[in-house]
């Protein structure tokens, strides 16, 4: 058996938002209207009653003003007009005192407790010579009641007029509300059957570079559907520099990754007809086979690291810069035999923490040495400082090349970019890029420089460690 709602909710699902929100709007403006429109009739009705009750007790005081002990009789027997003089009549407590002649108005048994005290009088409707009319009962002295009625024709015609205008203007009112209902879902949902369009449009075609179209005026003040709409053009604008960042990287992926392959591929076959080549050769083939596996091992290796884009916060630690330069410099003088390399440490640095891997922190370090090294002139310095700022720790590294062209500082982070005095050193032109993600991954700020008197400078700027922000880091005292 089907829940009660199901069907409605199936029903709601298959109408379209606009025309949910137009039957929801012009149902609430109709039902306010008609609401307005009964308490509007209410009131008339009450009214004209009201006036036609106020001319009954006014003519009753005025009857027991001028017959202080009126004996059960017929005073006026004019009812038949709708409007005063009233037709007026006193009935006795008891049946056996009434007159000879017969009362015009209907005496009823509580007309006889009216006038016997027993009951207070009050107002009704009757029927008097076919036409209707208003009568009020009340005691007039000892076993005496006073009845006087009028006409109310013109009171029911009003009445009924007035009940007649208010559904003419309330059914006028739902039709306007269901017109305006539906203008104003049409015009405020205009910007989501944009945006709906576009991201269709996007799914059909998968080309992401589609905006929607925003109404003109200040940004300030749009409406929130306008803001959404905004919103998914800068979404569609990061989604389209992704798909392009992407592909680029892939394109230039296939293009670094081609050499060494082909390289590979030409050593390996060599090596499979082995018998052909002295033993010269076949080291030869073999160290430069080895050396081309490492190539792409690194390149794989580097491809992966970049296509992460955080770091795993389980592994954040407090980390010392000072300590940190010290061994990724001792490591660099292992790897670069020729180069000499210095390290100079503040005073107020040598304390300094920030929160961060501790392993990527040092794969960034190594990357600069190892750019500074290889652009470094045989026994060429590398000078590596490490200073504490108000709320940084700064890293630097200088070398003493040839330094950054003009042309090329805006690129020397970008992936596979090499400039042209690089392109006949080793390397695949993504160390400078994966330093420049983990930098920002940790919340800091790497720059190039190109260094007074030549060569090339790069900043460093960690922040330092304070409270832990998120829950998840968890932080280690360095040893």
């Amino acid at each position: 058996m089907r829940p009660p709602g199901h069907s409605r909710g199936r029903w709601r699902r298959r109408r379209p938002l606009r025309t949910r929100l137009a039957l929801i709007t012009s149902a609430t403006v109709a039902a306010v209207l008609l609401g307005a429109c009964a308490a509007a009739f209410l009131v008339i009705r009450y009214e004209l009653t009201r006036q036609l009750d106020l001319q009954l007790v006014q003519q009753a005081h005025q009857i027991l003003r001028q017959q202080h002990h009126p004996a059960p009789q017929v005073l006026q027997g004019d009812c038949a007009w709708p409007a005063a003089p009233a037709c007026a009549q006193v009935v006795a407590a008891e049946p056996g005192a009434d007159p000879p002649t017969p009362y015009l108005l209907p005496v009823r048994p509580g007309t006889r407790l009216v006038a016997s005290g027993r009951q207070r009088g009050g107002y009704s409707d009757i029927t008097y010579a076919g036409r209707p009319a208003r009568m009020l009962t009340l005691p007039a002295g000892t076993d005496r009641a006073l009845q006087v009625a009028v006409g109310a024709d013109g009171v029911r015609a009003a009445v009924r007029q007035a009940g007649q205008l208010m559904a003419a203007v309330g059914g006028a009112g739902v039709l306007l509300a269901g017109v305006l209902g539906y203008a104003a879902a049409r015009t405020g949902l205009s910007p989501v059957a944009r945006l709906t369009a576009t991201a269709e449009r996007i799914a059909a075609t998968r080309d992401a570079r589609h905006r929607i179209e925003l109404p003109p005026g200040p940004p300030g003040r749009q409406d929130e559907v306008t803001r959404l709409a905004a919103t998914f053009n800068t979404m569609l604008g990061e989604l389209e520099q992704s798909v392009a960042a992407q592909r680029r990287l892939v394109a230039d992926a296939s293009h670094e990754l081609r050499t060494p392959l082909t390289a590979l591929r030409t050593n390996a076959e060599l090596l499979a007809a082995c018998e052909r080549l002295t033993p010269a050769q076949r080291e030869r083939a073999s160290g430069a086979l080895g050396r081309q596996l490492r190539e792409v091992t690194r390149l794989v290796g580097d491809l992966v690291e970049l296509a992460r884009d955080e770091e795993p916060q389980p592994l954040v630690e407090r980390v010392r810069p000072a300590e940190l330069a010290e061994q990724c410099v001792r490591s660099a003088r292992d790897n670069w035999p020729g180069i000499r390399f210095t390290l100079e440490i503040a005073d107020g640095a040598t304390r300094a923490t920030v929160d961060g891997v501790p392993a990527r922190l040092a794969r960034l370090l190594g990357n600069l040495l190892d750019n500074a090294a290889k652009f470094s002139p045989p026994s060429g310095p590398v000078e590596v400082a490490v200073r504490d700022a108000a709320d940084s720790v700064e890293v630097s590294v200088r070398d003493h090349g040839a330094g950054i062209a003009a042309q090329d500082l805006p690129y020397v982070f970008d992936r596979f970019y090499r400039s042209p005095a690089a392109r006949a050193l080793p390397g695949s032109g993504l160390g400078l890029a994966m330093a420049l993600q983990i930098a920002r991954a940790h919340g800091a700020d790497l720059t190039a420089h190109a260094a007074p008197g030549g060569g090339a400078l790069f900043r460093l700027r960690l922040p330092t460690a304070t409270e832990p922000r998120h829950k998840s880091l968890v932080h280690k005292e360095p040893s």
